[in-house]
């Protein structure tokens, strides 16, 4: 298996290759790493907007609910990076490690959350027009540019704090999970904490 860049290594070595049974969390995503041209980035995708979908154009890490036929959670992290953008388990270099489990408050949800590097050489990432709109790439610096938007929560309309990436807005569970992952502490001032979690 091809090694990891000292660059993805900083953010992969630590994560054990664990899986966990199925049952053991309701949804799992996959942060999906690479080497961009200044920073390591992430991949992320926007939701299409559909009114049955609470989820519905938020900025989310591939992932989602698991099925029926999914054994582990690691094969329902790996089953929606395959249907929503594309990517097999031969595009990431070796196995997903387990970074933890989490709680999208927004759906009452505990999701496990896996983490992989790109390969050298992986298939184009297409997205499914049902459930993505957007593809795109976040650089790790972009973390360290907080602002206060206001989203509608299960609370009602709130201010939270957010990152705004070329018109896409990260906030809620994937904003906390992807600065936990980068090792953000949280901002200073009135955009605290961030506040009730969605993918």
């Amino acid at each position: 298996m091809r090694k990891l860049s000292p660059a993805l290594d900083r953010w992969l070595a630590r994560w054990p290759t664990a899986d966990l049974p199925r049952g053991s969390a309701g949804a799992a995503v996959t942060i999906v790493l690479r080497e961009g041209h200044k920073d390591v980035e992430a991949l992320l995708i926007e939701r299409t907007v559909r009114e049955d979908d609470p989820a519905s154009g938020h900025v989310a890490l591939p992932g989602g609910r698991e099925d029926d036929g999914d054994a582990t959670t690691l094969a329902t992290a790996l089953r929606e990076l395959r249907e929503e953008v594309g990517l097999g388990p031969t595009d990431l270099l070796g196995t997903p490690g387990l970074v933890g489990v989490e709680v999208a408050s927004l759906f009452g949800l505990k999701v496990a959350v896996f983490a992989a590097a790109l390969g050298p050489s992986p298939t184009p990432v297409p997205a499914s027009p049902a459930e993505v709109a957007h593809v795109f790439w976040l650089p790790e610096s972009a973390l360290d540019r907080v602002e206060t938007v206001e989203r509608d929560t299960r609370f009602g309309p709130r201010a939270v704090p957010a990152v705004v990436h070329q018109g896409h807005v990260l906030w809620g569970f994937t904003y906390r999970v992807l600065r936990q992952f980068f090792e953000r502490p949280d901002p200073p001032g009135p955009g605290g904490p961030p506040g009730p979690a969605a993918p």
